[in-house]
Order: structure tokens, then sequence, then C-alpha cells
């Protein structure tokens, strides 16, 4: 199954059903009263972690979820049924942003973990609910409110203990095949890895963790450069890395200026990187040269002033699967001291006083422009087209109700200073509905 980490989808959160109107119709109950009910809720989407997901593939070809409505409003004072929520199933790892506004809606780590990013609309009243004193037998009820209707991006970012790194054929797929049942794709050519491979390791002392062979790194990553951002993203996640070095200058290349290169890269993209556990591991030890190599390598590396501390360095060679079990154990033992990620650490819950303070309502925003080609001025603005979409336009007692909000609102009041006249017509915007204007 192809391994997809990016999904750009649309959901639609179910409308509310509708209220209605309706009296009481029974013998020996005299002047019966009003008795429509409430529509039902409409479903919601929400966001929920499946441990058993991998990947986003599942997105790929489906991009639209939509919630069905609620039901609507019965007689006798009945509330309509609410419809269910639709859940969608996500794998661990999964970062949620509002792909129009970019505003961050949540990051999904733990299994099981929900996040509601499409609301359902509220049912509409029935005229059970607007029965006053001096309106006993009201004529009014409400649409149900309209779900929640937004374009989210979903980013896949591996859930890993640790993460192997290093530029392109340093031996990271070899050694996650040795030490897991992870079969990666391994090949005498360079970047033979495009997508994280995952893997358990089990030790003989019963200790395991992940590990991700992630794809391979060259210089310039940092700004996009090829495989760029596709592989950093997922080394955000990991508690411990393992920097693979190649040791044997087979392609001519130095050792140390690899490993300085992907620190350089790990840097500027997020500095907190090397602050995690890292262990360098020189690779491809049963090869002619890499003893001599890794005298030198260790020898510029003890010399590096740059280096905010010394990093352990092993020895190994998958090949022959020398030093392979004491980099695991060492592994194991630097992964239990690790700190977790502030990336992905889980909100903690807080008994500490929260203060509430009192905000005053904000005014309803709306705009008004005139349509010269069409010659009527149009109405747009998020609470009048909601406004709209709840009045029931089939009654003339809700139809003024509506009038009266929209002039409460200052709509009348807009439409004056904009200039318009007597017998102008006015339309809300996303709708079919015109009205005259009169002052």
């Amino acid at each position: 199954m192809a391994f997809v980490d990016q999904a750009q989808v649309e959901v639609k959160a179910g409308k509310g059903g509708d209220g209605i109107v309706s009296f009481r119709h029974e013998k020996f109950v005299a002047m019966g009263g009003p008795f429509g009910g409430d529509g039902g809720h409409g479903g919601s989407i929400i966001l929920k972690v499946d441990e058993g997901l991998r990947t986003l593939m599942d997105f790929r070809y489906n991009r639209h979820f939509k919630a069905q409505p609620g039901g609507t409003g019965g007689t006798k004072g009945m509330t309509g049924a609410s419809a269910e929520d639709r859940i969608i199933k996500v794998p661990q790892g999964t970062v949620v942003s509002d792909a129009e506004t970019g505003e961050f809606l949540g990051d999904l780590v733990e299994n099981g973990q929900t996040l509601v990013v499409a609301k359902g609309g509220r049912g509409g009243r029935g005229n059970i609910r607007f029965a006053t004193p001096a309106n006993p037998a009201p004529e009014l009820s409400e649409n149900g409110e309209p779900g929640q209707v937004r374009t989210i991006k979903l980013e896949l970012r591996v859930l890993a203990d640790v993460g192997l790194v290093g530029f392109p054929s340093a031996g990271k797929s070899t050694l996650l095949s040795v030490v897991s049942n992870a079969k990666p794709k391994i090949a005498a050519y360079h970047f033979t890895t495009i997508d994280p491979n995952i893997g358990m390791v089990r030790l003989g002392d019963g200790r395991d963790f992940v590990m991700a062979d992630l794809p391979g790194l060259i210089e310039g990553a940092s700004q996009g450069v090829g495989l760029g951002f596709k592989f950093l993203r997922h080394v955000e996640r990991t508690r411990v890395i393992l920097h693979l070095v190649d040791m044997s200058g087979i392609e001519g290349t130095d050792p140390y200026t690899q490993y300085r290169k992907i620190l350089t890269e790990l840097q500027q993209y997020d500095p907190t990187i090397l602050e995690r556990p890292q262990i360098v591991v020189a690779t491809k030890m049963d090869l002619p040269d890499s003893a001599e190599n890794l005298k030198k390598f260790e020898a510029s590396v003890k010399k590096d002033s740059g280096l905010s501390k010394q990093p352990q360095i092993v020895a190994i060679s998958a090949a022959t699967h020398e030093g392979v079990d004491d980099l695991m154990r060492l592994t194991a033992d630097t992964l239990a001291k690790a700190p977790v990620p502030e990336s992905y650490r889980p909100e903690e819950e807080t008994t500490a006083e929260k203060l509430y303070q009192y905000k005053e309502e904000e005014q309803p925003q709306f705009q008004v422009e005139w349509q010269p080609s069409e010659h009527y001025w149009l109405i747009s603005g998020k609470d009048v087209e909601k406004l709209y979409a709840m009045t029931n336009m089939q009654r003339e007692a809700t139809v003024m109700r509506f009038a009266r909000k929209l002039r409460h609102m200052g709509v009348d009041k807009a439409l004056k200073d904009a200039g318009a006249k007597n017998g102008d017509d006015v339309r809300i915007n996303n709708s079919d509905f015109v009205f005259e204007y009169s002052e």
C-alpha cells in the first residue's frame, strides 16, 4: 500500500432539523395552545485515532465527508431525532489544520483520541418555544441551523521512538531489516527509501520500541531540496535519533563532512531536534577502508568546537550483524531516559482555578454592496446568512420576525447610509430571496 502523509478534505456537518408549528387539538382541552416540537441536532464530523492505520491513503480518493441532518420536530412538543455523528478514522500522529485560514485544530496522537472538525447544526425551535403571555398562540418556528462546512488539511507525522537519519545509502534500511520484521526496499542506489518504514524492535530482555527508517536526507533539505520537508516532518516526533554515517568512503565522500551537513539541515529546520539524545552509528565497518576512516572521523568530531556535546559513536556492520545487538541495547537505555518531545506531549489536566471574565457580545458583521449590473443591493455576512437559513419563509409571522431581526442588526440603517431608496431590491447573499427596501 502506498504511503500518503498529506491530504486535504472537505467536511460538511449535518443541518439541524426544522422546528414545526402545531397546536393542541384535543377534546376537552380548551384553548390548547402551541404544541410544535424542536428539530433534532445535525451530525458532527469527528476524527478518531485508529492505531491500526499507518497512512492517510484512505483520503487520496475520498475527499468529501458529509454527516446526516437532524430530524424534523413533531407534534405534542416532540423533538426530532438527532443524527449520528460521522466518525472518520485517522492514524496516530495526524496534525489537523484549517486549509483556508491555517488555524491549528488539533494533534491526534493517542489511540481513540477524537477531534470535532465540523460541528452539526442545532435543531430549529418549534412554536411551543415562542409562546409568551403577549402571544400565547405563536405561528413561529425556526429552520435548523446549518452544519459547519470547512476544508481541513491532514498531515501525518510518523510516531516512532527512534528515528534513523543519514545520507542516502548510509545503511538505514538494512539496519531496520536486521533488527525488526520490517521489510524495506534495499538496493545499491540512492533514494531507495522514499517513504518512512516502521518496525518494532524487541530485545531479549523484554524491552521493545518503535524504529522508523526515514527517507534519505541531502544538503538543502531544510529549504525543500530533494525529499526535503517530506523527510524532516517525520523526524520531529522521534525521541532518540540514530545518525547513521557511512564509513566506507566508497564514493569518495568524507564521513565527517556528511555528518556535519546532516546536523546543519536539522538545525535549520528545527533547532530543538538536536537537543534530543543522539547516537552516531558508524556503518559498513566490514568494508576495507572503514576502520581507518572511523579513526579520522572520531578525531574530527573530538576537535569540533561547534558541537554542544560529544556524541556517542558506535561502530556496526548490519551485513555481518557485528555491534548491532550492543547498539540496540544502548538505544533502549537511552530511550528510557529520553524526554517526550513537546510536539506530541498530551496536554496535562490541571486543577488550577480559571478566571472567567465578561465579554460584550460582538456586533453582527455584514456588508452592503450595490450590484450595478443586476440593479439590486447585496447583503452578505455570516450572521445575516445564518439568520436567513434558519427562517421559515413560508409563514408570514416568521418573515416579519426576520425583518425585525435585520432592523435590530442594523441592516436597515446600513442600506440607508449606503444610498438605498424606497423600492430598491435587496438580496441576501447565497440565496434567491429578494425583498423591497422601504424606510
